[in-house]
């Protein structure tokens, strides 16, 4: 079973990390333009493709350029109730990242491929690993420890990043997720431990 996690920059000219893992071994890479992003996906055939970007708009809203609320979506509410922070889809420098996840969530589900929105900070904390922002060895250590193979003190957050979110696709193909928000477009996160 394949899963493709990535971890999306804004911009093509930002690195955006990108984790093929299977069962628990995982490969990264770093791709800047969709093209290379989308071509190693659907080189590669996932089961399922975890993406770190907003895919989907508020309800009620058309467009990114709109100046109108609303700004969060229910999924965006529900984490925030969980203490999980995030920015909103339809902030500023969001926009773009919001335009491109939405960009390549289409282009995946036209190839036939099952596309979720994953946000590894919250899967992270959930799973009660330390975000990047606490040092990356933390990180990378916090990945090992849930049996992830195949890691090293040479990958750089958005690698690491994109461990999280490949993750996450496997847990959610194995029932052990939550998609919170509406139905098929909600943000998923790692079921937490009773």
């Amino acid at each position: 079973m394949s899963v493709v996690g990535i971890d999306l920059a804004g911009v093509e000219t930002r690195p955006s990390g990108f984790c093929t893992l299977k069962d628990l071994s995982a490969e990264t890479t770093v791709h800047f333009t969709d093209q290379d992003i989308v071509e190693q996906t659907l080189n590669i055939q996932p089961r399922i493709v975890a993406i770190d970007a907003p895919l989907y708009l508020p309800p009620g809203r058309t467009s990114l350029e709109e100046k109108t609320s609303p700004h969060l979506r229910q999924s965006d509410r529900e984490l925030l109730k969980m203490g999980i922070r995030l920015f909103p889809a339809t902030l500023g420098p969001m926009r773009k990242l919001t335009a491109r996840g939405i960009k390549l969530r289409k282009v995946f589900e036209q190839s036939g491929l099952r596309v979720i929105e994953a946000y590894p900070g919250g899967a992270q904390d959930v799973l009660g690993i330390p975000r990047k922002q606490k040092g990356l060895d933390n990180l990378l250590t916090g990945l090992q420890a849930l049996g992830i193979n195949g890691l090293n003190s040479e990958m750089n957050d958005h690698e690491l990043d994109a461990v999280t979110c490949a993750f996450v696709g496997k847990l959610f193909l194995e029932g052990n997720a939550v998609e919170y928000g509406a139905p098929g477009e909600g943000i998923v996160l790692p079921k937490k431990e009773k």
